[in-house]
């Protein structure tokens, strides 16, 4: 697993090609992170259309500042989600300001409510894509079908013990999701 020292070899060389202006990196780039680009600006969103505004001015803004990451930071996976991630709450509070200026329904405190209730699902949502395989599993297992550690541990083939370690491991993850609003290993510079 990489450490924060050592960014892997893929973000290094992939941050190197963008600076170079390649457009088949930008390609590869979009190919690997749109999807998840995309889903993080329509869970703050909620509109597809002003998801696919964010998605262009992220993919823009990595192609026009490549040397905006930091690989020291953390992964280009995290740089991305983070940048969109700011990009949509920046988009959703300029909206929701202007509704309210315009006569709209609310209050200043209750735009705040919204754009953090946002923030914290979109969160997790990354956290929950981007947490290991076997915990993911897990967690799908307690929550989508009602499953206990048990029988968690009897569907993934692991001991009790390994099916709470993962269960515990899982929820401990998500539990951040409400630490900070935006995606985890969210520095470089975004």
């Amino acid at each position: 697993m990489a450490t924060k020292d050592a960014p892997p070899r893929w973000d290094r060389k992939m941050q190197q090609r963008l600076a170079r202006g390649e457009a088949a990196a930008l390609g590869e780039l979009y190919d690997r992170f749109g999807s998840l680009v995309h889903s993080l600006a329509h869970r703050v969103l909620g509109d597809e259309t002003a998801a696919d505004g964010i998605t262009r001015e992220v993919f823009a803004h990595v192609w026009e500042h490549p040397d905006t990451y930091d690989p020291k930071q953390g992964t280009l996976r995290s740089w991305v989600a983070a940048l969109t991630h700011r990009l949509a709450v920046q988009r959703l509070r300029a909206t929701e300001t202007a509704a309210l200026a315009q006569g709209g329904q609310g209050t200043t405190e209750e735009l705040e409510r919204k754009v953090r209730r946002a923030s914290v699902a979109a969160r997790a949502d990354y956290i929950v894509t981007s947490m290991p395989a076997p915990l993911r599993a897990a967690l799908e297992l307690a929550y989508f079908q009602r499953r206990d550690y048990r029988q968690t541990a009897v569907d993934l083939g692991v001991t009790e013990d390994e099916a709470r370690r993962r269960l515990r491991l899982g929820l401990q993850l998500l539990s951040t999701a409400h630490d900070a609003g935006a995606p985890p290993g969210a520095g470089g510079g975004a």
